[in-house]
């Protein structure tokens, strides 16, 4: 890169690559149209290269363009990253990380995970947001989460996966439901009832396992009801909408109008993994990988 381009221009070329308007970006970054069509334009000179086409009111981002527009927003979150942690060094903090997660790891591999974690590490601070599997996709690429904990069995490339548990599917039920662990026998005592699952485009691996419960069972399932939150699927069982099959770990629950029956003696497992960019320098991320190698 010339000398002459400045972290300035990387931000007037990033405001106009988002808004794809050169007043509105000026707007945005308090300074006039015609200085930030000049800056534009010198780094555009200096660079060898054209960034935008334009043509009657309309810009577009050129191939050149859109290329470093990805680049540069990918890069300037790592350096934000780095800035960010000598913050944290400066005031006597180690790192912090942060988590993505699915709802079922909260009840009881995340919370273990972190007492364990904070006894050797005491100065990490942890920030945690639970999102769907896709969004954790997407929050890892972009590097603005650190570390997920999903139900996939296939990642894209670029990104680790490591199986930090595996266990059986549980059915859901109406708390008065005839059936019990007791009486229980076979899925197939089932199939005239509503089930409720989880959507199957949250999680495909997921959700073919589950139907491979029935499968082998011998029946397809009459699906009443698609969503992504366990909440919402104890809310409709109890209310009598349908029957649902949930891991295993999802059974941790205060739901006292809803009862489980572990699948247990089925052959299909679902998994939770942890899963990271293996690209992130954060340092505290490589502490957490290592200790869950270790554990």
């Amino acid at each position: 890169m010339s000398n002459q381009i400045e972290y300035r221009h990387i931000r007037y070329f990033l405001a106009v690559a988002e808004t794809l308007h050169f007043r509105k970006a000026a707007e945005k970054l308090y300074i006039s149209q015609p200085g930030l069509t000049r800056q534009i334009k010198n780094m555009e000179d200096d660079l060898g290269v054209k960034l935008f086409d334009r043509h009657n009111r309309k810009v577009e981002l050129t191939k050149t363009g859109e290329y470093l527009r990805k680049e540069l927003t990918r890069n300037l979150n790592e350096l934000t990253e780095i800035l960010d942690f000598a913050k944290l060094v400066n005031n006597g903090i180690e790192g912090n990380l942060n988590f993505g997660y699915v709802g079922s790891a909260m009840k009881k591999i995340i919370p273990q995970l972190l007492l364990r974690l904070k006894e050797e590490y005491e100065n990490v601070v942890f920030n945690l947001k639970e999102m769907n599997n896709q969004q954790q996709i997407e929050q890892l690429l972009s590097n603005e989460i650190d570390v997920g904990f999903v139900r996939l069995d296939r990642v894209p490339t670029g990104l680790g996966i490591c199986e930090v548990l595996k266990e059986p599917f549980c059915l859901v039920l109406p708390i008065e439901h005839p059936l019990n662990s007791d009486n229980f026998k076979s899925l197939i005592q089932l199939e005239k009832e509503p089930f409720i699952m989880f959507d199957s485009s949250d999680s495909p691996s997921y959700y073919e396992k589950v139907m491979q419960l029935f499968d082998d069972s011998g029946f397809s399932p009459i699906v009443s009801h698609s969503t992504i939150h366990a909440a919402s699927i104890y809310s409709l069982v109890e209310n009598g909408l349908g029957i649902s099959i949930v891991p295993a770990s999802l059974t941790l629950t205060d739901n006292k109008k809803v009862k489980f029956i572990v699948l247990d003696k089925m052959t299909q497992r679902t998994s939770l993994s942890v899963i990271w960019n293996k690209n992130n320098k954060n340092p505290s991320l490589q502490h957490l990988l290592k200790f869950i190698e270790e554990n």
